[in-house]
C-alpha cells in the first residue's frame, strides 16, 4: 500500500472506530427518559414555548404538553405571521404577546427571556412548538432532573421522521451528539466539555436567574450548548437524556425545510470557523462518499462501517422500526445532500423565520 493510500485508511478507520467507541459508551452511560407519575412533592413547574409561526405545529404538540399537569402552560407568540397566538389560546394555553425584537438579541433567546419573566415556577421548562410530550413526559424529566443534580437538563427528542424528504438530513441531529460526545465528558465541569439541545431545555429557576436569564446568550444563533458552556462557566452544573419514549419531534417536513434549518446552526457548531467547515465536509464525503465511487483500500469495510454507524445512532436514541433502520443506507449520499448546508453556512448571512442574522 503506497503512503497515500496508508494514510487515508488508517485515518479513515481510526475516525470510524473513535466514532464506534463513543457510541458504545453512550449506549451505557447516556440517560434515558422513562415515563413516570408526577412526584407529590413536586416544585413549581412552568412549561414555556417559544413560537413564531407554529399554528401548523401546536394542535398536534400542545393538547400534549397542557396534558401533563405543569402548573402553567405559557406560549410566547414571537410576532407570528399565522394563527399562532389564536391556535395556543383556543387549545388553553396562557398566550404571551411578544415584544419587538431590541439590538443585540436573536429571535429565539428574547423570545425565551420574555417568558422567564412572565412565568412564576421554580423549575422552568422551554420547549419548542414542535416538540411531542407523551404520557408520563414531565414526570420523567422532573426525575431526571433531580437524579442528576444539574441546574440544567436538556433532552435530547426522538426524531419522528414520516416523509421521505425528512429522512435524509434530520437524523444527523442524533449521529452528531451520540457519536461525537461521550457523556461521561459532559458531565465534566469545564465549560467547553458541554451539549445541549435547545428543543428542550429544564433550568432550576434560581441558577437561570444567577445567570442572567437568557441575556447570557442574547447575540447566539445557536443559543444551547453556548448556554450549557456559560452556564458552568459560572458554576452550574449540566446535564442531559434523551427523550426515547417520552419525548419525540418532528423538526422539518421535507429536504428544502431541512437545509434552510440546519444552514444557520452548522458554523456555530463548527465553531465559527470556515476552514473546519470546510475541512468537515470534505473529511465526510472522503469516508463515507468515496468508498463507493472509488477503489479506496479498505473500501467495502468502510462501506458496512458507514451503514452501521448510522443504523447503530437510531437504535441508541430510540428509532427502532424498520424505516428507521433502513436509513443507514443513506449513509453514502448524507455527505452529498447536506452539500447546499454547508453552501449557505459559508455565507455572512443566514435567513429563518423571516429574520437575518450575520455569521
Amino acid at each position: 500500500m503506497k503512503p497515500p493510500a496508508r494514510l487515508y485508511h488508517t485515518l479513515a478507520f481510526g475516525w470510524l472506530a473513535s466514532k464506534a467507541a463513543v457510541l458504545l459508551i453512550n449506549a451505557v452511560h447516556f440517560p434515558r427518559l422513562q415515563p413516570r407519575p408526577l412526584p407529590a412533592d413536586r416544585p413549581r413547574v412552568s412549561v414555556l414555548i417559544p413560537a413564531r409561526d407554529e399554528a401548523h405545529n401546536l394542535p398536534h404538540t400542545l393538547p400534549g404538553v397542557l396534558a401533563q399537569g405543569a402548573c402553567e402552560v405559557i406560549v410566547l407568540d414571537d410576532h407570528s405571521r399565522d394563527d399562532t397566538a389564536r391556535t395556543a389560546c383556543r387549545l388553553g394555553a396562557r398566550v404571551v404577546r411578544g415584544e419587538a425584537l431590541p439590538p443585540g438579541w436573536t429571535g429565539k433567546p428574547w423570545a425565551c427571556q420574555q417568558l422567564l419573566k412572565a412565568a412564576s415556577g421554580d423549575v422552568l421548562i422551554f420547549t419548542d412548538a414542535d416538540v411531542s410530550w407523551h404520557a408520563g413526559a414531565l414526570g420523567a424529566v422532573l426525575h431526571e432532573l433531580e437524579r442528576s443534580g444539574a441546574d440544567l437538563l436538556s433532552v435530547q427528542p426522538r426524531q419522528t421522521n414520516r416523509a421521505p424528504g425528512e429522512r435524509l438530513l434530520t437524523p444527523l441531529v442524533d449521529a452528531a451528539v451520540l457519536s461525537y460526545f461521550p457523556y461521561p465528558v459532559i458531565t465534566l465541569p469545564h465549560p467547553a466539555a458541554s451539549v445541549a439541545n435547545g428543543q428542550v431545555m429544564a433550568f432550576r429557576r434560581e441558577a437561570l436567574e444567577a445567570a442572567g436569564g437568557y441575556a447570557l446568550v442574547g447575540q447566539e444563533v445557536l443559543e444551547d450548548t453556548q448556554f450549557a458552556r456559560r452556564l458552568k462557566a459560572r458554576g452550574g452544573r449540566v446535564a442531559a437524556a434523551l427523550g426515547r419514549e417520552a419525548i419525540s419531534v418532528r423538526m422539518y417536513r421535507s429536504y428544502p425545510d431541512s437545509v434552510q434549518g440546519f444552514a444557520k446552526n452548522v458554523l456555530p457548531i463548527h465553531l465559527h470557523s470556515r476552514p473546519l467547515l470546510l475541512l468537515s465536509a470534505a473529511a465526510h464525503l472522503a469516508v463515507y462518499t468515496a468508498p463507493w465511487l472509488l477503489p479506496l483500500p479498505g473500501a467495502r469495510a468502510l462501506r458496512v462501517a458507514g451503514v452501521v454507524e448510522r443504523a447503530a445512532v437510531n437504535l441508541l436514541a430510540g428509532r427502532r422500526r424498520p424505516a428507521d433502520l433502513a436509513e443507514g443506507l443513506l449513509g453514502p449520499l448524507t455527505p452529498l445532500l447536506a452539500l447546499p448546508v454547508y453552501l449557505r453556512a459559508l455565507r455572512r448571512r443566514v435567513k429563518w423565520k423571516g429574520r437575518e442574522y450575520r455569521q
